[in-house]
């Protein structure tokens, strides 16, 4: 039984830190403003979660406002892992680039192709997201705008040198941080194991001590 328990308290804590190291890895990105005519353009939408070890599952649509006009217009919508075109003006031209294989989307950054002068404009990234707890469902729900630019050649300003930087920055952190939450989950299932060992001892002891006096109790009476 103490076997059992050991077993099961390393495996909860293990569950536990995994949780963490998992989905610890998400971090919000800003997207780039300046695409460039013919080529290809990522908009980076990413909404991380608050809670990370609870399961959930969301669905992004993308909106689009044309420099000048005062409308948005549906473009895009990414539900149980397919992704649709709404608009016209963007059929063949759009990918999804987000998250793969999973309803749980916490990146819903989209790939348009063939850039024009016509994609200028603004975008709007909306989340819509369901928390699954065990007795209930919370929903919650994002939006991020993106202003893009479209120019005909690169440039390459202070703005877009700051980002990569500080992407850089995040991503180190992140690894550091990782580590630590590493040597943290792994010392304290060293310690739950200790923990548990220490009762299974405890535990014979107080067995074997019980059957001795039951022994010499029976050697009394005969």
């Amino acid at each position: 039984w103490a076997s059992l328990r050991l077993i099961r308290v390393l495996y909860e804590v293990k569950q536990l830190c995994l949780s963490w190291l998992c989905h610890g890895a998400c971090v919000e990105v800003d997207s780039d403003m300046e695409a460039v005519k013919g080529k290809g353009f990522k908009l980076g939408c990413i909404s991380c979660k608050m809670r990370g070890e609870v399961p959930a599952s969301a669905t992004v649509d993308w909106w689009f406002r044309v420099k000048g006009e005062s409308e948005f217009a549906h473009i895009y919508s990414y539900a149980d892992m397919t992704g649709y075109i709404m608009d016209d003006r963007f059929d063949d031209r759009l990918a999804w680039n987000g998250s793969k294989k999973t309803d749980d989307v916490q990146d819903g950054s989209i790939f348009i192709l063939n850039v024009t002068f016509n994609d200028t404009g603004t975008y709007r990234c909306f989340f819509d997201r369901t928390l699954v707890f065990p007795n209930y469902e919370y929903r919650t729900n994002a939006t991020k705008f993106i202003n893009i630019n479209v120019v005909g050649k690169a440039t390459r300003g202070m703005a877009s040198i700051f980002s990569e930087i500080m992407m850089y920055v995040s991503i180190i952190g992140l690894q550091l941080w990782l580590v630590v939450e590493m040597v943290y989950c792994y010392r304290k299932i060293a310690a739950a194991g200790e923990e548990a060992l220490r009762e299974s001892e405890a535990e014979y002891l107080a067995i074997t001590s019980e059957n001795k006096d039951n022994s010499a109790g029976v050697a009394v009476a005969e």
